[in-house]
């Protein structure tokens, strides 16, 4: 299959309150689809998560790191060859988020020519747990937060975002446990906020209030010092930040890491399967992070997160930010219940697109 047409589609959709990530605030997120089209017709779409201080990029950039240097890298080689895509975006340096995209899209490509959503040809399930991410806002928000989450859609695993302070964030533990109940289980995420110094006490406030994993708390680098961290940590510490690649995650497990965090938007799907893979080789869980996606990114997310090789013992899924949403732009929204999402069960992302839906968030 060669490529004939393609496109991109820049979407703006607004957030029903302001979020303050750790490297910004913002009032709603920027998205880019992008839509290739087959020499029969088919159609792979892919989404992008546009956060310039997460990806380094802003909407024009990255369409025209889309225009100028993957297009012409694909536009010769069969799309659906594996190997050739794989080799092709591999000879690009950077530009993470685009080599992402390109990867997905082919994908939804071969599965709609294979007849097989993305989950079942990669060996997956057909449901996936998913849990809530609860963000930075005053405790008691946040507490209230976690318990209408839980009430509504069931989820039994919460990740928090920490790094408020350590008083700040015992409050917000200490209601949040209050609210939900004892048999939520919740791990926290600071963002590498604190000093390697101040962590060990950090995770060991975390496990008296029954954490059981701690993402990020502070900048892990893959040596002997986070090496040391971890022997002597009472959970597994969650690498998230500084692992992007199978190069990445290669040096963390050689340094003995328990947990590695996956995101589509950073690896693609080819890699971080990969990445999952050299992780469960090695003992280590794999999990799919978050990215802040749609229903249309969360779907190829969570099918990838259904496919991860021992998803038993690995963390939900952390992508089920597509309820923050009051509307989007696909046709149908992915729905969370008992803290579960179902997979499609036929193949091909772009009829979930409303397309007309889909130019009204235009910027």
């Amino acid at each position: 299959m060669r490529l004939t047409e393609w496109s991109t589609h820049p979407i703006r959709l607004p957030y029903p309150h302001a979020i303050q990530w750790a490297s910004m605030g913002e009032d709603g997120a920027d998205y880019l689809l992008l839509r290739l089209v087959g020499d029969d017709g088919t159609v792979g779409v892919a989404e992008g998560v546009v956060k310039l201080t997460w990806h380094s990029v802003t909407l024009r950039s990255l369409e025209v790191v889309l225009e100028e240097i993957f297009i012409p890298a694909i536009r010769e080689i069969d799309l659906l060859d594996e190997a050739a895509v794989t080799r092709a975006l591999a000879a690009i340096r950077d530009h993470r988020l685009a080599r992402s995209m390109i990867d997905v899209a082919c994908w939804d490509l071969r599965s709609q020519v294979r007849g097989a959503p993305l989950w079942q040809l990669w060996g997956g399930d057909p449901e996936v747990d998913v849990s809530w991410t609860v963000t930075r806002r005053p405790p008691e928000v946040m507490a209230q937060d976690a318990a209408e989450m839980v009430e509504r859609h069931g989820f039994r695993m919460l990740k928090v975002k920490g790094g408020q302070g350590r008083e700040k964030d015992r409050a917000a533990l200490t209601q949040i446990r209050a609210a939900v109940g004892p048999d939520v289980k919740m791990y926290v995420d600071a963002n590498g906020h604190y000093s390697q110094d101040e962590m060990p006490s950090y995770v060991q406030e975390l496990a008296d209030f029954g954490v059981v994993v701690a993402e990020d708390p502070c900048r892990f680098q893959p040596n002997r010092a986070f090496a040391r961290l971890q022997e002597n940590s009472p959970m597994p510490l969650l690498v998230d930040n500084g692992c992007r690649s199978a190069a990445d995650a290669s040096l963390f497990l050689e340094q003995g890491a328990k947990a590695l965090s996956v995101k589509l938007s950073g690896a693609g799907a080819t890699e971080g399967l990969r990445m999952a893979k050299m992780a469960h080789d090695q003992g280590c869980a794999a999990h799919v992070g978050f990215m802040g996606e749609t229903s249309m990114g969360a779907m190829v997310a969570l099918q990838m997160a259904a496919a991860l090789p021992g998803r038993a013992d690995c963390l939900p899924a952390e992508t089920s930010f597509f309820l923050t949403f009051g509307e989007e732009y696909v046709a149908e929204r992915l729905r969370v219940e008992d803290g579960k999402v179902q997979l499609p069960t036929t193949p091909g992302l772009a009829r979930w697109v409303d397309w007309e839906r889909l130019r009204s968030y235009q910027p």
